[in-house]
C-alpha cells in the first residue's frame, strides 16, 4: 500500500493546484502553474521525499524486500541524500521562483535514472515487486509534472 502513495502525492498535488488551494509561499494572485509548481515541490518533491528518506534508513529492511532489493549501506546513503532533496523541495517551495528549476532538476534527473534502473531490473531480473514497478509512476510523473508546469510558466 505504501508504495501506492508515491504517485497519489502527485495527483494530490495537482488537485491542490486545480482548485486553486494557496500553495505555501504562494503570493496573492499567483498563476496557476507556480502555483501547481509550488505543491509539487512541496508535497512529492518535499514531503514524500523526506518520507522516503525515513524509509530507507529507519524501515530499510522491509523497504528493500519492497523493491525486491538486498538492504546494503548504499541504502542508507539513498536515505540521507532523499532528507536533502526533501528539505531543498519544501524550502524551493516556499521561495522564489528562482529556486525552483534547480531543485526539479536535480531531483528529476535522479528519478529519472532510478526509473531507468528500475525498468532495467524489471527485464534483466524479473523483478516486478510493487517497490520496482509501481514506483515508475512516480519516478517519471513527477519530472513530466515540472517539465508540463516550467513549460507554461515560460509561456
Amino acid at each position: 500500500m505504501g508504495v501506492l502513495f508515491l504517485p497519489l502525492t502527485i495527483v494530490i498535488a495537482w488537485a491542490l493546484a486545480l482548485f486553486n488551494v494557496a500553495a505555501p509561499g504562494a503570493v496573492s494572485g499567483e498563476a496557476f502553474a507556480d502555483s501547481a509548481m509550488r505543491w509539487m515541490l512541496y508535497i512529492p518533491a518535499g514531503f514524500m521525499v523526506l518520507v522516503s528518506g525515513v524509509m530507507h534508513t529507519v524501515f530499510a529492511k522491509r523497504t528493500s524486500k519492497n523493491i525486491g532489493w538486498q538492504t546494503n549501506g548504499f541504502q542508507y546513503e539513498l536515505g540521507f541524500a532523499s532528507f536533502g532533496f526533501g528539505l531543498a523541495g519544501i524550502i524551493a517551495a516556499q521561495s522564489s521562483s528562482a529556486a525552483w528549476l534547480p531543485v526539479a532538476v536535480a531531483l528529476s534527473v535522479f528519478l529519472v535514472l532510478a526509473g531507468a534502473n528500475h525498468i532495467r531490473e524489471m527485464v534483466t531480473s524479473k523483478n516486478f515487486a510493487p517497490g520496482n514497478s509501481i514506483v515508475l509512476l512516480y519516478d517519471f510523473g513527477l519530472p513530466i509534472s515540472f517539465l508540463v508546469l516550467y513549460l507554461m510558466m515560460r509561456g
